[in-house]
């Protein structure tokens, strides 16, 4: 009965975000196939990650888990059967103290089970005027740790409007998810030049983006 409902509430909420943000995907260097992908993504509102999954064509969509904070989705029934029963996330308990399971090691069992993640390096809401906050170290022990999974740069466009921080009636705004080529650690990479690649390669598919941060489309090193 629980599948039943999540899978109809997933479908309601797949038309309500269409419906309030007219989303669309854009598919730039890559191309929406079945592989084990992580989608790394800027952060500036709590509608991000609902965003990117509900976009996903449902075959991908269905094998997608966000990786989400545990302390956040499950402090009331409602949040908890989304994070759990809809979106099926990876739910990591931000307070360290509480963890009863290593982020990393949850994450990769989920990649060798076949999933896709959705991730979020910066580790909080960006409510700053720079585009990203500093990556923390998560992206890059993951990419260590499972190297032959695709990292895809995915920029969120216009949902800080959409979803004002302190907000829970959303604005109806046209907003789109913009899907970079992929990425992968490179062999003796460090975690400074690593992060700070995956960082730019995000950065560059933000629209009118500066030319600082460009780097090749083709580039899947």
């Amino acid at each position: 009965m629980i599948r039943i409902l999540a899978t109809i509430s997933g479908q309601f909420l797949v038309l309500f975000a269409r419906f309030i943000t007219a989303a669309r995907a854009e598919w730039r260097g890559t191309e929406p196939v079945r592989r084990r992908r992580i989608y790394y993504a800027n952060h500036t509102s709590n509608a991000d990650m609902p965003l990117i999954w509900t976009v996903l064509p449902p075959v991908l969509r269905r094998e997608t888990r966000p990786v989400a904070a545990a302390d956040y989705w499950l402090k009331t029934k409602l949040r908890a059967f989304a994070g759990r029963d809809i979106f099926k996330a990876v739910l990591i308990d931000r307070r360290a103290e509480h963890r009863t399971e290593d982020p990393i090691a949850a994450m990769a069992a989920a990649l060798d089970e076949g999933s896709s993640l959705i991730l979020f390096p910066e580790g909080g809401r960006n409510m700053g005027e720079e585009p990203l906050l500093p990556f923390k170290a998560g992206l890059y022990n993951i990419a260590q740790l499972r190297p032959e999974v695709d990292l895809v740069p995915t920029w969120v466009e216009n949902i800080s409007n959409i979803m004002p921080k302190g907000e829970i009636i959303p604005v109806p705004l046209s907003c789109s998810v913009i899907f970079g080529a992929p990425i992968h650690l490179r062999e003796g990479e460090s975690i400074e030049a690593f992060l700070e690649r995956a960082a730019d390669a995000l950065r560059t598919l933000r629209p009118n983006a500066s030319t600082d941060y460009s780097v090749s489309t083709g580039q899947t090193g």
